[in-house]
């Protein structure tokens, strides 16, 4: 999927101890803000919550974003940390910011079918039918890619199925389309015009 981060996403190429000289023994690492945010990113895109608790206590900014748009929240749950999700969900992330190209957190773990992520987030006030830059829904994401639990969980809290993205497409068109009986059969009738 081209709207959320590409799952187990590799740390930066620079690490603070590859930029920045040792301190003198005896002393503590001094990091520039840049290193310091990155090393955030990289606890919540590896789920260290207790680490992202740490920067959050410090006065990190929840709603951080890496060098692509992704901010924490959005690395935290497409790699499946709900534990780092709520973390940062306590701390003041933003459950629907978006990311450069729209997607929201849902966006993500729909695609992936993280069921439990889902409900955090959905638990937080995430917008169930949150649209990305070309209008696909979290619904839309977990039809393409055949996430049936997470479809009965999305139409549970009330996803539109007929809700239709930029090219027209619907998340019952697309299942009728890909030949998906089981999620065809999950969303409710048409109603009728």
């Amino acid at each position: 999927m081209n709207d959320a981060p590409p799952n187990d996403t590799p740390p930066s190429n620079t690490s603070p101890s590859d930029t920045s000289p040792a301190p003198p023994p005896g002393e503590t690492p001094r990091y520039s803000p840049e290193e310091i945010a990155q090393l955030f990113l990289d606890a919540a895109r590896d789920g260290q919550a207790d680490l992202v608790a740490q920067f959050l206590q410090a006065g990190m900014d929840p709603d951080i974003r890496d060098g692509r748009g992704y901010p924490a929240l959005i690395l935290a749950a497409y790699n499946s940390h709900l534990e780092t999700v709520s973390c940062l969900l306590e701390g003041g992330a933003q459950v629907d910011l978006r990311d450069d190209k729209g997607a929201t957190a849902l966006a993500g773990v729909a695609f992936k079918g993280e069921v439990a992520v889902a409900r955090r987030l959905v638990a937080a006030g995430a917008e169930i039918d949150a649209p990305n830059l070309v209008g696909r829904t979290p619904l839309m994401f977990a039809t393409m890619f055949n996430r049936t639990p997470m479809v009965a969980y999305l139409l549970e809290c009330g996803a539109d199925p007929d809700r239709r993205d930029g090219e027209g497409n619907s998340a019952r068109s697309i299942a009728e389309r890909q030949g998906q009986a089981a999620i065809v059969a999950l969303m409710p009738r048409r109603r009728p015009a």
